[in-house]
């Protein structure tokens, strides 16, 4: 048996100490600071499971059921999700490199203050989640469901927001800097006090989203239907960068690109996730 069976094994009895675990099974759903798990576990039934502090490296959890697991602290590096089952689990502060959440079932997560450099969640269901406070560097959310989400406060510089489906979601205060929102469908999202410098909106469906002071400095909204967006200026909509098809409310307008232009600077991607 390997030192990652035996870890599963340990999990799935919750009753025994095996080499590798920091601290001693305390009830039938704890697992207490295991050091790391590696190797693969695909379809592994985790659910409610005390995981706090653990590492995955390397680890392929593939359609795992992970659902109201205790995940606060762990770290995932280089390890596949990919269809899993996350929802209503607690991922608070944990440290994400390179990991694959690809089509996860992430629904009413709790992700605050975590780190996901280079993450794909690209089609996962990430509705309700929190992630308020967290940084996530070029992450790709392409095609996810993050309808009623909060990205209060994040650092999304350079995130990949294409084809989202973020109704009603949150990105207050946040860090937008180079996002890509093409295809995004933003209705009733706040952008309330958000920095889009340089992100590119086009495409996107934005009826009822707030702008209320967000630094739409050389965003590009070319294209773009902002007819029915709320807290618009016009000192806003000159330091974007518009054209004649761009829709503004009523009184407003848009223009091409004035004075010099604002170079966001993306943190370099980290190395694709790997394939589950």
């Amino acid at each position: 048996m390997t030192r990652f069976t035996a870890l599963l094994s340990a999990v799935a009895a919750a009753a025994i100490s095996l080499p590798g675990v920091a601290g001693a099974m305390t009830g039938e759903k704890e697992v207490q600071r295991f050091t790391s798990f590696g190797g693969a576990c695909a379809n592994c039934e985790l659910a409610g499971r005390r995981l706090v502090g653990a590492h995955f490296i390397g680890a392929n959890f593939s359609g795992a059921s992970l659902v109201g697991a205790d995940l606060r602290n762990a770290r995932f590096v280089g390890t596949v999700l990919a269809k899993a089952d996350l929802s209503r689990a607690d991922l608070s502060d944990s440290h994400m490199t390179g990991a694959n959440f690809t089509s996860a079932n992430l629904a009413n997560v709790r992700m605050r203050s975590v780190e996901a450099t280079g993450t794909s969640f690209a089609g996962a269901n990430l509705t309700g989640a929190d992630l308020a406070d967290s940084r996530a560097w070029g992450a790709n959310f392409t095609g996810a469901n993050l309808s009623d989400a909060s990205f209060a406060s994040a650092d999304l510089h350079g995130a990949q927001l294409s084809r989202v489906n973020a109704r009603g979601a949150s990105f207050r205060d946040a860090e937008l800097q180079g996002v890509t929102m093409a295809g995004g469908r933003f209705e009733r999202a706040s952008f309330r006090s958000a920095d889009l410098r340089g992100a590119s909106l086009r495409g996107g469906a934005f009826v009822g989203a707030d702008f209320h002071d967000a630094d739409l400095r050389h965003a590009d909204i070319a294209g773009v239907d902002l007819s029915g967006a709320r807290g618009l200026d016009q000192d806003q909509l000159d330091e974007a960068c518009g054209d004649a098809s761009t829709r503004t409310p009523r009184g407003l307008s848009a223009r091409a690109c004035r004075g010099p232009r604002i170079v966001v600077k993306i943190p370099p991607a980290p190395p694709p996730p790997p394939r589950p």
